[in-house]
């Protein structure tokens, strides 16, 4: 299992609902639910969340549990499952030293039971760095010591680089082997912070960095810690006794996971105001504000041009809104990418699952719109023409959110994603026969293919053609004959009438579907392309690092003055910052 640096969890869980779900969705289906409830606890016991189980984590409305509580039940997710390897990216980042310590202490715990855990750490306290049975230290790619983590010491020492009494060793690790001590030299000397060097200091740790970095490669090379490589290589040519097994993230059935993520979803839906509660209020108001604009709207000649403004303000800014949902659905698709990163589920699961955990909402967020709208303008009257309505507005708005995920998927900002998603809608408003007739439009690009693929033409076409076939306007002078509906749409308003309105609706719902089958491609591609994509900047990135002078094996005759180290490491320990 992997836990990645940055806790990517749904704010709006407690602990222990975040630790059930993720039990539920990779657990065999065929777990009773007495061992998933021990499964569930002893997890909780084995990280030391007892005290915060029933807390929720957290997010920009609700107050939630702390860093490092945060860290730990990042690990829980993952341990669940009992992995027998486990990596972890820098646990110990962004957290104070009491939670830092309790994190790693959490960490040899779960070791001691017998898993292998290989972690990432930056300047560890030296509480921290006794936690570790092992340490690898590396210095612009290359192995400095590999070995037991008491062993270092001795290693620096007999390499010529003593570490002082009073220093943690992490920090004299890294002033022996991490570069930007020499730039920091260089710029105390820049700024005349240091203005001599002390007589008494050692010569030795006055060198650079790469002439430490070269003499504790070669003290590695000739030392007994490198015949671990002779004993990798000896499990390397083995025939027998060392299996590897490579086995899927999760054991529950698909409609397991399927059950599970709609649950998890709705619940993270219904507990985050932002995601759609609030937008249902909005609905509503705005409602009641186009219901009392275009109140009564009648059937005179005036009538005609307010009923298509009414139905282009219903079909356009009102789906337009649907975009409000971005920042909660972003959260939610990083959630997936790191759960999809351990092969928690499929791409399948997620959307199907997203799309029947917001239907409800929508459902709500629809009929409430057209109720209020329909009979306080007073749409064509009829219940089949209020039902053809609301199914209107409810497939526009699910359109809207489908656009939303594909430009997610391929924006994964929040700042970004907005103004690309308004963009997108913006096109989609000025090319849906309101603003300009369709066919009036440029017919290179704007109608063909454009007012094809948009939505919201289709949409306003069905709603109009639902609103005005058989109805009868007043004429613009007295005495002449009535005006009929189906005269208005083809002559004033530019749609023609060679089907019917339920085809207009079905072209949405046939939009809608190929938004989510967008969707899905660019997930399923983005998961094949990543890893070609990382394993080529990889290879490229270290063929630059190669030719730097820090890889060579033998340090310049003639060092560059960039380099030049004024003061002994040993005697920068009580140096004060420059900014001082």
């Amino acid at each position: 299992a992997y836990v990645t640096q940055e806790d990517v969890l749904l704010g709006t869980l407690t602990v222990r609902e975040s630790i059930a779900y993720s039990a539920l969705l990779r657990l065999p289906s065929s777990t009773t639910r007495h061992e998933m409830k021990e499964i569930i606890e002893n997890t909780i016991s084995e990280l030391g969340l007892e005290e915060c189980a029933d807390h929720v984590i957290g997010n920009w409305h609700l107050r939630g549990i702390s860093g490092g509580e945060k860290k730990r039940l990042s690990i829980a997710l993952e341990i669940i499952t009992q992995p027998r390897l486990l990596f972890l990216d820098e646990p110990t980042s962004g957290l104070d030293s009491a939670s830092a310590f309790f994190v790693t202490q959490s960490l040899r715990n779960v070791a001691c039971r017998g898993r292998t855990i290989i972690t990432s750490i930056h300047q560890p306290s030296s509480e921290v760095f006794a936690l570790f049975d092992d340490l690898l230290l590396l210095s612009s790619g290359q192995t400095i010591f590999f070995g037991e983590a008491p062993a270092a010491l001795q290693f620096f020492g007999e390499a010529g680089f003593p570490c002082p009494q009073m220093r943690n060793p992490s920090d004299h690790f890294l002033r022996c082997i991490n570069s930007d001590f020499d730039h920091v030299n260089n710029a105390l000397m820049g700024s005349q912070r240091i203005r001599k060097i002390e007589d008494g200091c050692n010569q030795v740790m006055c060198l650079t960095t790469a002439e430490i970095r070269e003499r504790l490669l070669q003290k590695y090379r000739i030392s007994k810690l490198a015949a671990v490589r002779a004993k990798i290589k000896e499990f390397s040519v083995r025939e027998c006794g060392f299996v590897y097994e490579e086995s899927r993230g999760s054991h529950a059935t698909w409609l397991k996971q399927l059950t599970t993520l709609t649950k998890r979803s709705f619940t993270n839906m219904s507990r985050d105001f932002g995601y759609y509660w609030l937008r249902i209020i909005i609905y509503i108001l705005v409602s009641l504000s186009v219901g009392s604009v275009f109140h009564d709207i009648g059937s005179g000649y005036r009538a005609i041009l307010a009923r298509g403004a009414c139905g282009g303000f219903v079909s356009g800014f009102m789906t337009f809104m649907a975009i409000g949902g971005f920042p909660s659905f972003i959260e939610e698709i990083k959630v997936f990418c790191k759960e999809r990163l351990n092969g928690h589920y499929g791409v399948g699961v997620f959307i199907l699952s997203n799309f029947i955990s917001s239907f409800p909402f929508l459902f709500v967020m629809s009929l409430c719109s057209v109720s209020i709208t329909y009979f306080m303008v007073k749409y064509h009257p009829g219940f089949s023409h209020f039902i053809y309505a609301f199914l209107d507005l409810l497939l526009s708005i699910s359109v809207v959110e489908s656009c939303m995920m594909v430009v997610a998927a391929l924006v994964p900002n929040f700042l970004m994603g907005v103004v690309v998603g308004a963009g997108i809608i913006g096109i989609m408003m000025a090319t849906a026969g309101f603003f300009r007739l369709i066919p009036d439009l440029p017919l290179i690009f704007w109608t063909y293919p454009i007012s094809y693929m948009n939505y919201m033409a289709w949409a306003l076409q069905g709603a109009y053609k639902n609103d005005m076939i058989g109805l009868e306007f007043d004429p613009p002078e007295a005495g002449q004959p009535k005006l009929k509906g189906s005269v208005v749409l083809t002559t004033l308003l530019g749609i023609p009438l060679r089907h019917s309105k339920w085809w207009d609706l079905a072209m949405v719902a046939l939009i809608l579907l190929v938004y989510r089958l967008v969707f899905f491609s660019i997930l399923k591609f983005k998961e094949r392309a990543i890893p070609m994509f990382h394993t080529y900047y990889t290879k490229r990135t270290l063929h630059h690092l190669r030719q730097r002078p820090s890889f060579r094996h033998t340090p310049s005759s003639f060092p560059s003055k960039r380099h030049h180290v004024a003061v002994s490491l040993a005697s920068q320990e009580g140096l004060n910052s420059p900014l001082h």
